[in-house]
């Protein structure tokens, strides 16, 4: 009977083994076929079938993104923000015809013939901190706006946005926005902006113009060549790496019509290789959102290919990829944002590039800044889960290892890398993270971090939340289990707060643990120098090793270890000091608690030097809170007092 249940099992774990080997071959198979099929979609691409170009604007916090991007659109979002600052990625479609309508007046003169089938005008959030946010945003697009402050000229963000720009190898347009700031500036709304610079005065003109040369010399200083653009010549446009300046104001919309003009121009003339319409599906989910009447849905950004009412679509969320039909496609009305609620248009099919909310069941879980796939008829359904999960599996790898840290909770994907990266390689030291998570935070992830205080790292119980709500229970819950949580939604706040308990808490612990710690020293009494014999003992002495610090026990360890007492004050030319180092030589006053008969002259005297009381609670002391108060040779002094007292 043995034998046979043993064969059975064989027999079971054979034939699992071979569902397992068939499951990942057919799997190999699907992902070749997929690659195939979507190089054979590449070299079907033409010239004549563009796509939309997808525009980010980019800048210092306060230079106008959002006014210069309100006013190309014509609405009002910027009321509406945390901070002022644009912190969900939103997207604006312009249709041809609007392209056309509101550049009329410039193409008048300029004579440009525009072939695109539109523009998308992606809102991505501008801070130092989004580096990620906008790589995935950066990465998603085509051409940017750049948005210097002219009043200020070139600031901290605005050259992390040039260097992400130039890194990824982005064409991008500079906007000198607020020229209406001028003095004496005279305001002719919306009209081209060589039509306003016309009508102001010398004086007005002069100041524009010392200004933009200040601005073109800062962007040389990075490496930037760039002229303000109708005072490029011919061979500034070919050359790939001149950027055309663009004076604007996103009040009063003086030169708005030409950074349209002139994006649609380096969209036609430069990125006609990458704006060819690919039926490869490219498709980013920008936000998950509950809307009353269609339930859960999901906002995504389709780049090239088709999404149609119907197909199956693979979604990725922090349990694992979920299938799911896609039971609708919405639309807002052509050139208003996706952010503000309107009557939505439904489409059976939709074309790259455009922003489209999707509706389908189960997708509460789908997470913002992942990408989405479809199963086509020839498609192995466990190679595109796969496939979409790719950059999460990627995130979680990175986590902390040892299992000790913090736990981090953002809105989206993006903002979740962009949280993890800053964590990782912004702050000094970096921060570990043990667990991450998007959206709301419940009570059960506060039972996942509590258990950070039973590790013996009360430090790492802690949640950075940003942008994200905390329920009710999950707060009272916290403040039992001593677990705090840091909410932001702006990012840079929440390193600010979790640094300040941070250091808080260093300089606790290292006021713990300076009663423990005992700095290693070694010093020699100045037989002349004695000033007094008996508790307490007042010597002058010289430190030949180390570092004397008040507060320091010290012994002989030639006479088998006697504790000559601990160091209650050093005194140099009758100054008080906190500690004397190699080479000076101090008075100290000694005093022995537990010996007070002890006497310099009779129990020890100058023949033998006095060494400071290492022990193994001393040395750990610190290893982990004054490291850097140590130069190399006082540890190696450690090591040889560890020696002498035998410490292991």
């Amino acid at each position: 009977v043995q034998a046979e249940k043993m064969a059975e099992m064989k027999n079971q774990e054979e034939e699992e083994n071979r569902q397992k080997m068939l499951l990942a071959q057919k799997r190999e198979e699907g992902k070749k076929r997929r690659l195939e099929q979507e190089k054979a979609n590449l070299a079907a691409r033409s010239r004549d079938d563009l796509r939309c170009p997808i525009v980010v604007i980019m800048g210092h916090v306060d230079t106008g993104k959002t006014k210069l991007l309100d006013k190309i659109r014509k609405t009002n979002v910027q009321e509406g923000e945390a901070g002022g600052i644009t912190q969900q990625i939103g997207a604006t479609y312009f249709e041809k015809k609007t392209l056309l309508s509101q550049t009329a007046k410039l193409n008048e003169t300029e004579k440009f013939d525009l072939n695109l089938p539109g523009m998308l005008v992606i809102d991505t959030p501008g801070h130092e901190s989004f580096t990620n946010l906008r790589s995935r945003g950066s990465s998603l697009c085509d051409v940017a706006i750049l948005v210097v402050d002219l009043m200020h000229g070139l600031e901290q963000q605005t050259i992390e946005s040039l260097t992400m720009l130039r890194n990824r190898g982005t064409p991008f347009v500079v906007a000198l926005n607020k020229v209406d700031r001028c003095y004496a500036w005279k305001t002719c709304k919306d009209t081209p902006i060589r039509d306003a610079l016309k009508e102001q005065s010398e004086g007005t003109l002069q100041e524009f113009r010392s200004r933009a040369s200040d601005a073109k010399l800062q962007l040389q200083e990075q490496g930037v060549n760039s002229n303000i653009y109708w005072e490029m010549g011919d061979e500034d446009w070919t050359n790939s790496d001149f950027v055309p300046l663009v004076p604007t104001s996103a009040v009063t919309g003086e030169g708005v019509q030409d950074i349209l003009l002139l994006l649609c121009q380096i969209a036609q003339r430069k990125l006609w290789k990458q704006l060819m319409w690919c039926a490869n599906l490219q498709c980013t989910v920008l936000e998950v959102k509950a809307i009353d009447g269609l339930g859960m849905t999901v906002d995504v950004l389709v780049v090239n290919g088709f999404l149609r009412e119907g197909d199956r679509a693979v979604f990725c969320t922090l349990d694992g990829p979920i299938v799911a039909e896609i039971r609708g496609l919405l639309t807002p009305p052509p050139s208003r944002e996706m952010r503000i609620k309107s009557d939505y248009i439904h489409h059976k099919e939709i074309k790259g590039a455009l922003g489209v909310k999707v509706i389908g069941n189960g997708l509460e879980k789908v997470m913002a800044g992942t990408p989405v796939m479809v199963v086509g008829p020839d498609d192995e359904v466990e190679d595109i889960k796969a496939e979409v999960m790719s950059d999460l599996t990627k995130l979680q790898d990175k986590l902390s290892t040892d299992k000790k840290g913090v736990m981090v909770q953002a809105s989206t994907l993006g903002a979740l890398e962009a949280l993890l990266q800053f964590l990782r390689e912004e702050t000094k030291p970096p921060i570990p993270v043990s667990a991450i998570g998007i959206g709301t935070i419940h009570k059960r992830d506060v039972t996942k971090i509590s258990i950070m205080n039973e590790k013996g790292c009360p430090e790492f119980a802690t949640i950075l939340a940003f942008d994200v709500p905390v329920e009710r229970e999950a707060r009272e819950q916290a403040e039992e289990l001593n677990v705090r949580i840091f909410t932001a939604d702006i990012i840079y706040h929440l390193f600010d707060q979790f640094t300040r308990f941070m250091e808080q808490l260093t300089e606790k612990r290292r006021e713990d643990a300076a009663a423990i710690a005992v700095f290693p020293s070694i010093i020699k009494i100045l037989p002349q120098h004695v000033f007094n014999t008996k508790d307490p003992i007042i010597v002058g002495v010289e430190v030949v090793e180390g570092i004397l610090k008040v507060g320091t026990p010290l012994c002989v360890p030639a006479l088998g270890g006697l504790h000559v007492g601990i160091v209650t004050s050093i005194e140099s030319n009758g100054r008080e000091q906190e500690t004397a180092r190699k080479g000076s030589s101090v008075a100290i006053k000694i005093v022995n608690e537990t010996n007070p008969t002890i006497t310099f002259g009779r129990q020890f005297d100058a023949s033998h030097s006095l060494y400071s009381t290492l022990s193994r609670a001393s040395i750990d002391a610190l290893k982990s809170h004054f490291k850097e108060k140590l130069e190399n040779e006082d540890w190696r002094l450690v090591v040889k007092l560890k020696k002498i007292f035998n410490i292991i």
